[in-house]
């Protein structure tokens, strides 16, 4: 039988029951933005000020739950088009992030398991481009795609993401902390090639890391703003961030619209993260405990 009184020490109760209530509060104020974006996106744009969340009424709980409607998500798909650059932000946002994930995976793997003239000077170098801030870099690689011809193409916004210093020296890490050298030794004395290895010993071994990685940069790609204004010009190919900042009128915003955009680019978002959740939770914590 189990020692409950070692289980249940004095005091404990007390102390979580201040843990847990400190925990849902904070839970409460980060979930109140999305409370007033979900709502704001439901009112028309005459009573969009009367209230700060639902509108007052003679409905339940004193809601004028009538005034609520969904004409913003049907103006999004029907009027503005939005259908386009959703798709547009999925290829974006889906092929940069499994292309760049596995490639840094393979550098990182690389620096940290090769023996190689140079390899010390990668690393450093990949440590130096860290500390790069990034929009020091949008002139010379807007150079580079405009003498490669690549403006204007989704190529000029995957390849320059394809391997990023961050990914490759932090897959490097993961590597170093969760890929044995025995494990890898044998395999070689087993026959096994490099590719193989790499396949059917180190992704396994690394893919908390590579489903964390995954999802920032998924994110990443997913709210680029500036960079998309900068290398694209053709309006059929902006992604989603682009085409709700287009939503802002000349002579007066709807901003029940806007909200509608901004609900609609978080739920694709939302639904990765939920998927990816185990995963991004154990990539973070990879690192923190070595063996």
């Amino acid at each position: 039988m189990p020692d409950v009184n070692k289980k249940f020490k004095p005091g404990s109760f007390a102390l979580y029951a201040v843990l847990y209530t400190t925990l849902t509060f904070c839970a409460l104020v980060t979930l109140v933005p999305f409370a007033y974006l979900a709502c704001a996106s439901l009112k028309p744009l005459d009573i969009f000020f009367d209230n700060l969340f639902l509108p007052s009424g003679d409905g339940l709980f004193g809601v004028g739950w009538d005034k609520l409607n969904f004409d913003h998500y049907v103006r999004l798909f029907a009027e503005e088009g939005f259908t386009r650059p959703i798709l547009n932000s999925v290829f974006f946002a889906s092929v940069t992030g499994v292309f760049a994930t596995l490639f840094a995976a393979t550098s990182g793997y690389a620096l940290a398991k090769f023996r190689f003239k140079g390899r010390d000077s990668i690393t450093n170098l990949v440590l130096a481009a860290l500390v790069v801030p990034g929009a020091l870099l949008l002139a010379p690689v807007y150079q580079l795609l405009y003498w490669f011809g690549l403006l204007d193409s989704y190529a000029g916004l995957i390849i320059p993401a394809l391997a990023p210093a961050f990914g490759v020296y932090l897959f490097r890490q993961a590597t170093i902390n969760s890929v044995p050298n025995e494990m890898l030794e044998s395999a070689r004395i087993d026959g096994c090639g490099e590719i193989k290895i790499f396949f059917t010993f180190v992704l396994p071994l690394i893919r908390p890391m590579m489903g964390a990685f995954l999802l920032l940069t998924f994110l990443g790609c997913w709210n680029n703003f500036i960079g998309a204004q900068i290398v694209l010009q053709t309006p059929e190919k902006m992604p989603l961030a682009v085409a709700i900042n287009q939503l802002k009128g000349v002579q007066g915003t709807d901003y029940g619209l806007i909200m509608a955009g901004t609900v609609v680019s978080i739920l694709p978002v939302l639904g990765l993260f939920l998927l990816l959740q185990k995963e991004f939770l154990s990539g973070l914590t990879a690192g923190a405990v070595k063996g």
